[in-house]
């Protein structure tokens, strides 16, 4: 591997002198040798170890889809055979946009129709070939609401989910981009006297959840209603809801961002996800990422190209609309495939039976007296107080091949005793009432 490494000897020591240490270990010092409670003898042969990580892995709770009730972000959706079948074919198994164009047609075509359904789905003008996640779709969306109006004050419903929160953060902080959150209501849908008394001459953008991460739908036209021309409106959305919600595109929204996940991608441990961003024509040229274009050649006959690469390898760094320098591009295609093969109804009919177990689960709940936390309408996920010591009901569920309603507490501290409830097409009514027998 050594000739791959470009840095010879000296330039490492240089570098590793100019950050004040004295070798690549110490880069490393903060990182545990080991988990806690997992220690591996030193000394053990190659057959040892592997035995013993083997019984390890055995300790992995598995559970159906059918038993797991916890979205929050990601969920399980029924995936048709032919979407792996087809998205395995050795042509396509690349996380990464091949730069030949001309002899990558069936990849460019393959995104170029992902983005076109893409922009059905969320009613913008263009998307882009993908970003890494939805949180960092979020995140590139505020940079590039900075790039268009020139400030640097964006405002976040506090129902965003607080991961893509607290990546947004992570990209914003260093550039001096200030977010603050606004409060929500007894309904569950953004305070909007809190963010009229917010929004000011530095205000760059407001971004909405649709559904927001309490399931809760918002109202998109009202908020357009109260917002200055100037400001930049960016929508955070889930694309299985949008086949049955009104297209944001409809209500003057400038960038719709969100994670990809529940088409057609399964949860792996929490990867991978793929960013959907899409946005208004006129801001095309502020949007990070790739976009696929059809052309023709000099022939006349249709060609895929890669246009508007306005990326930190292609041009000065500083110019660069963002420094994500890849795409999820498999996932992408994963994303077309499964579109293509549900169609509209199908993606209709996945959206109404999720809807409908959803609300069948809320309803058996109050029955049992378990209240739900917001009175505003929801799509797929609520929030409701699941009692005293829910914690623990929840890993006994865990023991009985449940994955319950996610407890809320530790990602919101406010949340206490609360969980948040997902149902998807996959959650029939048995695994439904298996689960209230826990309540």
């Amino acid at each position: 591997m050594h000739r791959y490494i470009p840095h010879t000897e000296e330039e490492i020591k240089e570098m590793l002198k100019e950050i004040g240490i004295n070798s690549i270990e110490d880069l490393y010092l903060d990182v545990p040798k080991t988990i806690e409670e997992y220690n591996l003898e030193n000394g053990k042969d190659e057959f040892s170890v592997l035995k013993e990580i083997k019984s390890l892995s055995k300790l992995n709770k598995v559970f159906e889809p059918e038993k797991v009730f916890a979205g929050a972000g990601i969920y399980f959706h029924y995936i048709p055979t032919v979407v792996e079948t087809l998205s395995n074919n050795q042509n396509f198994v690349t996380a990464y946009t091949p730069y030949q164009a001309e002899v990558s047609q069936g990849t460019l075509q393959a995104l170029f129709e992902y983005q076109t359904m893409m922009c059905e789905l969320t009613g913008m003008d263009v998307a882009n070939s993908s970003m890494y996640d939805g949180a960092t779709a979020l995140a590139e969306a505020m940079l590039m609401a900075v790039r268009i109006n020139n400030k640097t004050k964006i405002l976040a419903a506090g129902s965003i989910n607080p991961e893509f929160l607290a990546t947004s953060k992570t990209y914003c902080t260093p550039q001096n981009i200030e977010i603050e959150t606004v409060k929500w209501t007894e309904s569950g849908t953004i305070d909007l006297e809190d963010l009229k008394s917010k929004i000011d001459d530095n205000t760059s953008a407001v971004v909405v959840g649709y559904p927001n991460f309490f399931g809760i739908v918002e109202d998109l036209k009202q908020i357009k209603e109260i917002l200055p021309d100037n400001v930049v409106y960016i929508v955070v959305s889930e694309p299985i809801a949008l086949s049955i919600l009104e297209a944001p595109g409809k209500f003057g929204v400038d960038i719709v961002v969100g994670e990809g996940q529940s088409l057609g991608i399964t949860p792996n441990y929490g990867g991978p996800g793929i960013g959907f961003f899409t946005t208004l024509a006129k801001h095309v040229r502020k949007m990070p990422g790739r976009i696929i274009g059809e052309t023709k050649d000099v022939d006349g006959k249709k060609g895929y190209v890669m246009i508007l690469q306005t990326r930190e390898q292609h041009i000065r760094r500083a110019k660069a609309t963002s420094n994500i320098c890849s795409n999820h591009a498999l996932m992408a295609l994963k994303n077309a495939i499964y579109m293509s093969i549900m169609g509209p109804e199908g993606l209709r009919k996945v959206a109404r039976m999720s809807y409908n177990a959803a609300h069948y689960l809320a309803e058996k709940l109050v029955e049992k007296g378990y209240n739900l936390t917001f009175n505003g309408p929801f799509f797929n996920e609520f929030v409701f107080n699941a009692g005293e010591n829910y914690y623990e009901k929840w890993k006994t569920m865990a023991n009985d091949g449940i994955l319950g309603p996610l407890p809320l507490e530790k990602a919101m501290p406010n949340f206490k005793n609360s969980a948040l409830a997902c149902c998807t097409e996959v959650n029939t009514k048995e695994s439904i009432d298996e689960l209230l027998k826990h309540f």
